[in-house]
């Protein structure tokens, strides 16, 4: 068991604890560490492992005051990944530090921080607030491009044309269509820029004959039911006025059935996209994803798939980046299972290839995987930018917040249905957030919902409360985030397709309170240092409570959540370096409170609420 004190040990790869103004190989980095003042640590050194070799080196005094003490020594960069920890020496023996926390005995490398050289990391991401829309729910701008009922047969069935705003129908699934388009969204960017949005994300709008669109039949043309690539390219130039940026959907694990590629294949085993696809018996028996016979796994073993798909000048994932669509980054779906079959492991391969061509295209362009599982060795700084954190950040709030796991909601029997304590809940988080760097951690695509999930406030059970303090939790943890279409209105939904409901534009029927909840936030999250560059610290996790500080040199904030009542009155904050008499101001409800004896008072918190406190420096 660890001493308390341990608890003010801090550090993580922002600017208040890493300064790199070169961050090249060949350069160095100033690397600090803060502990309590009284700690009673007698050394400080920084271990490294330069070539695979220990190299351990000892930390100079660098400061302190009234509850800090500070060390700091420069770190050479040599490598691309550079991986540290530190050694404490006290009278009571060593202590290793990493990204994971205090230990006595000595760690792997695996949790250590680490520091990226000559990374090409999207630096808008600072400021984004992300939204994701699922285009044929959003908005109809366009009427005559609406799909007409029986116009053509999807598989067995035939498409069916819906009044906007009636419920999914489960039995119909992807074959109905509600007439949402890219004109409807562009009609409707007063409304995102007002929300505070600053970067679309758009479910798939490649040709294909679902409304969902990962079926895709051309990789080239956007639907003409969206609009088409005019539609797109108009799109565009609406972002542009407004400083927004787009993120575009891509499928390349699979397609659809009616892709040339794949028609071509099946009618021919010596066709020349015969290679794309697997067949273990021609026609009929092909790999494809999850035994959906719809969608046929493409085989990147085959060099000329790669060079179509991202490698080659003119490469698809490539072309989109360029005018007049210029699109800002890629959601790669099923990033978990691309270019994995069996034996046959590419996933790694793929992940490099990509993320080498599409940076040498555009080297702001945002990289991020739908990973439902451990994305972390796809973020070592040399393929994604990000995953969609569900792991991460989002499924340990559902089950926090919602009482039991959100599998339990679709009857799954090994769903556990009891709540996650909080002390699990930041556990999830601290594994997610150390296994990666931290460049790679405020990069992270967090989120409260998806078209793939049931939406926030149902699996809360309704309660606007746990609503608000996750969309707190959203907008102040580490990362960036994103919005899932109507969650800021109060509006629910159950899994898939209930989730995809259409967006609600009867102004009579918003929760403003909630929407101007989520507008305070988002202007907050686009302002605050603390939330753009800041760093991160946990200070509290226990009974319904978790509290945690994003720290930046010109600024503190202390973010306080809380499911239920617990009976915590005050908050310890002297671990976070805060001293007595420091002065805070809630941003979101506007209390003020000075610290005393080492804690910070929380008169106002609601029973099931959060606090965001600002202490300028």
């Amino acid at each position: 068991m660890t001493p308390d004190w341990t608890r003010s040990v801090h550090h993580d790869g922002s600017p208040a604890y890493v300064s790199a103004p070169d961050q090249r190989v060949g350069a160095a980095a100033t690397i600090r560490l803060r502990v309590d003042a009284e700690a009673p640590v007698a050394a400080v050194y920084l271990r490294t492992c330069p070539d695979g070799e220990q190299s351990v080196a000892p930390m100079a005094p660098a400061g302190a005051d009234a509850v800090c003490r500070w060390w700091a020594v420069d770190l050479p960069l040599g490598m691309l990944r550079t991986g540290y920890r530190f050694l404490l020496v006290t009278d009571s023996g060593n202590l290793w530090y990493n990204a994971a926390g205090v230990e006595r005995h000595y760690p792997t490398d695996a949790n250590d921080f680490k520091l990226l050289a000559d990374a090409k990391l999207p630096a808008w991401l600072r400021e984004a607030v992300f939204y994701q829309i699922f285009p044929d729910r959003f908005a109809d701008g366009d009427p005559s491009n609406n799909v007409r009922h029986g116009e053509y047969r999807l598989g067995r069935r035939s498409v069916v044309a819906r009044p906007w705003g009636a419920p999914p129908d489960k039995a119909n699934g992807s074959a109905e269509f509600y007439g949402g388009d890219l004109q409807g969204i562009t009609q409707r960017l007063d409304y995102l820029a007002d929300l505070g949005v600053s970067a679309l994300y758009l479910n798939p709008i490649f040709l294909a004959p679902s409304s969902h669109k990962y079926d895709v039949a051309d990789y080239e043309q956007v639907d003409p039911h969206f609009g088409g690539n005019a539609a797109l390219a108009d799109l565009r130039a609406a972002l542009d006025a407004r400083g927004m940026r787009l993120v575009l959907d891509i499928v390349p694990n699979h397609c659809g059935v009616t892709h040339p590629w794949f028609v071509a294949a099946q009618g021919d085993p010596q066709a020349p996209t015969a290679e794309f696809f697997t067949f273990t018996k021609h026609p009929d028996e092909y790999a494809t994803w999850l035994g959906v016979s719809s969608l046929p796994r493409l085989d990147y073993r085959s060099e000329r798939l790669r060079a179509l798909m991202y490698a080659g000048p003119e490469a698809i994932m490539r072309r989109w980046l360029r005018a007049p669509y210029a699109i800002d980054g890629w959601r790669i779906d099923v990033a978990n299972m691309l270019g994995r079959q069996g034996p046959n492991n590419l996933g790694h391969k793929l992940g490099r290839g990509i993320r080498r061509a599409l940076k040498a295209e555009r080297p702001d362009t945002y990289l991020v995987g739908e990973h439902f599982f451990d994305g972390t060795p796809h973020l070592q700084g040399d393929e994604l930018d990000a995953t969609m954190n569900y792991r991460g950040f989002t499924i340990p709030i559902w089950h926090w917040l919602g009482g039991h796991e959100v599998g339990a909601l679709s009857g799954l029997p090994w769903a556990d249905r009891h709540p996650l304590s909080t002390e699990q809940m930041v556990a999830q988080w601290t594994a997610f957030r150390a296994a990666i760097p931290w460049q790679i951690a405020t990069q992270q695509f967090n989120l409260l919902g998806s078209h793939d999930t049931p939406r926030l406030r149902t699996i809360v059970g309704g309660d606007l409360a746990l609503v608000r303090v996750a969309a707190a939790l959203l907008f102040t943890y580490p990362g960036v985030p994103c919005v899932y279409y109507g969650d800021e209105l109060g509006m629910e939904g159950a899994g898939d397709p209930d989730c995809r409901r259409c967006m609600e534009w009867d102004e009579t029927r918003w929760d403003h309170d909630l929407l101007g909840f989520f507008k305070r936030l988002a202007r907050l999250r686009r302002e605050a240092p603390a939330l753009r560059w800041g760093g991160f610290q946990l200070l509290y996790a226990a009974g319904h409570t978790v509290a945690y500080q994003r720290e930046a040199p010109e600024e503190r904030l202390v973010v306080i959540a809380r499911r239920a009542d617990d009976g915590l009155r005050s908050m310890p904050v002297r671990h976070a370096g805060l001293p007595d008499g420091a002065r805070l101001r809630d941003l979101l409800g506007g209390a003020e409170a000075m610290v005393q004896g080492g804690h910070l008072p929380l008169d106002g918190l609601p029973a099931a609420g959060a606090m965001v406190w600002r202490h300028a420096l």
